[in-house]
């Protein structure tokens, strides 16, 4: 049974060898639990928590490393990032939310909706959870080059929370990771098996380290997804790319964390 929280709260929830800086917003309605991008922080839902407004109760947090307050730890792994997401329902005293997810954050959303189907209401992935093997040996040598290019800038940016307090071998190493884990072969099937409504708003264009049209090759792997799965839909495809989606198109993400309850209530009346 999930604890009402009546006023907003702020605080350190204990998970691991580290502890993630959270906020929980209170009131009666529906908790949506917010799952940032790789490197991104909890302040990125802003607009989109202000579109839904206070019929619904919002929890976002700082990732491991991520933000001013988050503590560093020595697991930044994918499995880590799922096992926050217990830690941080349970800190409180959630039992069942909605899950709205951003790039990699949709990924996590994916895998824990797919394991916890009695714990979700549904999900909402944002620009994320696409099964495509855009991953080669190439694309690794990329993604290393690109973090160490950064590297010499990104410690100046810590202290204001823009940057991760992780090395650049690090943050590589986890991207990579995503990459492996969002092989058809990987991510397919964790997408086939979702049993509660998904909708997905889609960006356009470019992501951060991509080529000419590669991000939207990518995007084209839901078509597959949507007809495998029928809880899966596509919710909206907006004209913004996928840094600034969050930024620009927080209505039509409001309007698929709508129409995801509407289809989990008419779930649970069939």
């Amino acid at each position: 049974m999930t604890i009402k929280q009546t006023a907003v709260w702020t605080g350190m929830v204990p998970v691991d060898d580290t502890a993630l800086a959270v906020t929980d917003t209170g009131g009666p309605g529906i908790p949506v639990l917010y799952l940032n991008g790789q490197f991104a922080t909890q302040g990125y839902w802003r607009r989109a928590v202000a579109e839904l407004g206070t019929d619904w109760r919002h929890i976002t947090y700082d990732e491991r490393a991520r933000g001013t307050k988050s503590k560093r730890s020595a697991d930044y792994s994918f499995e880590a990032a799922v096992r926050d997401v217990d830690a941080v329902l349970a800190a409180r005293g959630v039992d069942r939310a909605l899950l709205v997810g951003w790039s990699y954050g949709a990924c996590v959303a994916a895998h824990w909706a797919r394991r916890n189907p009695d714990r979700t209401v549904g999900a909402v992935l944002v620009d994320g959870a696409f099964p495509h093997d855009w991953l080669d040996d190439a694309m690794e040598q990329r993604i290393r080059k690109l973090f160490r290019r950064m590297g010499w800038f990104t410690p100046l940016l810590r202290p204001t929370g823009l940057t991760p307090r992780m090395s650049a071998a690090e943050q590589a190493d986890s991207n990579i990771e995503l990459g492996r884990l969002s092989r058809e072969r990987e991510l397919g099937p964790v997408l086939d098996s979702i049993t509660v409504p998904v909708r997905y708003v889609v960006a356009s264009g470019t992501s951060l380290g991509s080529r000419g049209d590669e991000q939207e090759r990518i995007r084209t792997s839901l078509d597959g997804v949507t007809v495998r799965n029928p809880n899966i839909k596509i919710s909206a495809k907006v004209g913004s790319n996928h840094g600034a989606i969050l930024k620009k198109d927080s209505p039509a993400i409001a309007q698929a964390v709508r129409e995801t309850v509407t289809a989990a209530r008419d779930q649970e009346i069939r």
